[in-house]
């Protein structure tokens, strides 16, 4: 199997090894180690961004199968599908956009990894109970005041603003009683791409940013209110129980405290 990185991390968490991992087009030459999992510590190559794959070194590792991601649900994130066809093998693009919700999501993975002969956990595992519990009691002792803004950072002009509803991991934490901030109108399906003024005229207390390599660390007064909290979040988390339950940890132990 090869795999676009955000899937093989899954999988590896679900017991199943890539042969080898491609990125997106967000990534560069070098594995980025928010969205690597323990890809990098299991020995797993990465190959580059999925749509500057060299066939060559793919049929060199002889995959049967390839393994992407799709938000809408037609097409393959990160690497082209007449890649896949000159190699001849399958390719499989499991969504993880909010056409599902993220039991749903992660429970498409569990079943994908038991066809593959993982023993990890199988189809119907979702966020473990544990983790979902810690969030739930998290947001009802901070209280309908904290207000939780979650953001990908564009650089110093910019910035981009989630709309919860498009997440299905935000989508859960509010249906966990999490007060996500909605950035309000304007163009854009999952972000609103704006200044860093309208996030700090929501006021947030706790700050999801995004961790990955390419986006920019929200810091100093002209970004977000004094005070405010941070919780490192990548948007391409692994669809696996133990991913979705490190990041429901920690933001649990930063909401309560």
């Amino acid at each position: 199997m090869v795999a676009y990185v955000r899937a093989g991390a899954a999988l590896l968490d679900l017991g199943v090894a890539p042969v080898a991992v491609y990125g997106s087009g967000h990534d560069g030459a070098e594995p980025d180690p928010a969205k690597d999992g323990g890809l990098a510590a299991a020995g797993v190559p990465y190959l580059g961004p999925g749509r500057a794959l060299d066939g060559e070194r793919l049929r060199e590792l002889r995959p049967e199968l390839v393994v992407d991601v799709t938000y809408d649900g037609k097409s393959p994130y990160a690497v082209d599908e007449e890649l896949a066809e000159g190699l001849g093998v399958p390719l499989v693009a499991l969504s993880v956009g909010n056409d599902l919700g993220l039991p749903e999501i992660i429970g498409r993975f569990g079943e994908l990894g038991a066809a593959l002969g993982a023993q990890g956990p199988g189809p119907g595992a979702g966020v473990p109970a544990g983790a979902e519990e810690a969030v739930r009691a998290a947001a009802a002792a901070a209280g309908a005041g904290c207000g939780v803004l979650a953001l990908s950072g564009g650089g110093a002009e910019q910035v981009h603003l989630a709309r919860p509803e498009a997440w299905p991991e935000l989508a859960r934490l509010a249906e966990l009683g999490v007060r996500l901030l909605d950035p309000g109108p304007g163009p854009g399906a999952n972000w609103l791409t704006t200044g860093w003024e309208r996030a700090l005229a929501l006021a947030p207390a706790l700050v999801l940013y995004d961790s990955r390599a390419h986006a920019s660390r929200p810091e100093g007064p002209e970004r977000l209110p004094a005070g405010a909290r941070l919780v490192p979040w990548n948007p391409e988390i692994p669809p696996s129980p133990a991913a979705y339950a490190r990041f429901f940890h920690a933001l649990a132990g930063t909401l309560g405290g």
